[in-house]
Parts: structure tokens; sequence; C-alpha cells
């Protein structure tokens, strides 16, 4: 590991104002810190958010539920409120990882990493969240737009992720038994702006399945979903699985998760 300078802010103002230069953000550090062990990342600055009370409330606003960005996997999947207004967000967060990546991976972390096989891009644009940072708003489906890269800007923090209530919503994923980082996780949901198919671990980036969706529309069953061939363009292809395999598995998660998400 380079050395670095490492500052740890009390509230959203002073960690702005902490970032310059190569400094970056420290949340759970579940990918950071072992990125910067191995010497694949470095920072001149950590500035560590884990002081930031602000950013580890989960609350009520109306009907949403507004999760803190330095809210734990293992806090949300244990929240009240969360397992009330969207269970199936509770479920995903309670199968990421192990306890200790639970307990310490945070759900600003992972999106802010947007790792194209992490669970959480999949369901902030799967159940129609916006992310909320200290200079805007931003829709999931303008969030994440490549490899590792979202629409934050230089300095830009992650401070909330809202989710609205939905009628039918559930998370379903073919891990990958040693980092149950998914090699296909899909969320299906059903909801005010209408049937949602979010799709992670086939490609870059998280993705909607259009062509799944457009399926569900017209008939919310699992056969429906399980009906649709997806094409395998720029679908991953590894020793786990070939793009092939990876495509076809879309359609059989997703008929997994329309199926539980009806079971509700």
């Amino acid at each position: 590991m380079y050395a670095f300078e490492y500052k740890r802010p009390t509230s959203v103002a002073d960690a702005k104002a902490a970032v310059a230069g190569e400094a970056r953000y420290l949340a759970g550090g579940q990918s950071l810190i072992q990125a910067m062990k191995l010497r694949l990342s470095q920072s001149d600055t950590l500035v560590d958010l884990s002081g930031v009370p602000d950013l580890k409330t989960i609350r009520m606003d109306g009907a949403n539920v507004v999760i803190g960005a330095m809210v734990t996997h293992a806090a949300v999947a244990a929240s009240a409120d969360v397992q009330r207004t969207c269970p199936a967000l509770a479920e995903l967060a309670a199968g990421i990882g192990d306890p200790m990546v639970r307990n310490m991976g945070t759900i600003g972390g992972s999106i802010a990493n947007a790792d194209p096989a992490a669970c959480y891009p999949a369901g902030v644009v799967g159940l129609g969240a916006t992310v909320h940072t200290n200079q805007r708003t931003i829709p999931a489906d303008a969030f994440f737009i490549g490899l590792y890269e979202t629409a934050l800007q230089a300095g830009e923090m992650i401070t909330a992720v809202s989710f609205p209530p939905l009628q039918k919503a559930a998370y379903v994923k073919y891990k990958q038994p040693a980092s149950r980082f998914a090699l296909i996780g899909v969320v299906v949901s059903h909801g005010a702006g209408g049937v949602r198919v979010a799709v992670t671990g086939a490609k870059g980036s998280v993705f909607r399945a259009t062509a799944i969706e457009a399926a569900l529309t017209a008939n919310f069953t699992a056969a429906a979903a399980k009906g649709v061939k997806m094409p395998t363009t720029d679908i991953n292809s590894d020793m786990h699985g070939s793009a092939e395999y990876r495509a076809a598995m879309i359609s059989v998660m997703a008929s997994r998760a329309t199926a539980a998400a009806l079971a509700r």
C-alpha cells in the first residue's frame, strides 16, 4: 500500500472541504482498501466518512424510505422501515457477501464503486431509486454509466438513496460461491412507474432488460419472463460462464424474481 493522508471529518460540509487533489472518500472500505493494499489504487488522501452521523440514518419521507450513504448492508437488512416498505431491498442487503462485509460495507460505498457484479446497483436501478448527493439528485437510470463509472463529479459525495413504494418486487441472484458476487442478479419490480427489470453481473455495468420488461408489462408472470431470449451482445464471458450461459440465466433469474415478487 502506498502512503496516504487520513482525514475523518464529522460533517458533510467538512468532508467536502477535505477533498482536494487526489483525495477520495472512504465509506466501508471493503473494495477500496483491498485495491490499495494490492497497489491497484492510489490516493494522496482518504476522507473517512464514518464520523459523519447525518449519513448513517434511515428515515421515512412520506412513502419513500431514505437510506443514508453510510448505512451498512446489515443495518439495511435489519431496518423495520426497509422491511415494511421495501422488503426486496432488505433481502438483497442480507445476501451481500459475508457478515464482515455486511457489517462494514455501506450502500453509498457500493454504488459509488459501481462494481459490475455488485447487488446494490441492480437494487437501485430495479427499484427506481434516486441518489442524493451534496450537490443534486440523480435518478437511478442516469447514475451508472459504465465499468466502475458513475455520474458523480470530482468531489461530489453521495449523502442518501431514496426508494419509492412498490406493489411487487424481488431480487434473485445466482452467486459466485467464493465471493457471493452475482454471476447474474436480477431485480424485478412493479410500481407506479411500471415494470422495471435490472440486471447485474452480465455486462460492464448494471442495465435494464427492456425485452423482459415488455413481456412482464403484458403478462406479469414467471413464464413470461422466462420466455424471453436475451441477446449475447456485450454480455461478459469468463471462466465462470460464457456469454451464452449468462444471457440464458438472465431470463431464468428474472422468472424466479417474478415468482418471488408475486408470492409476497
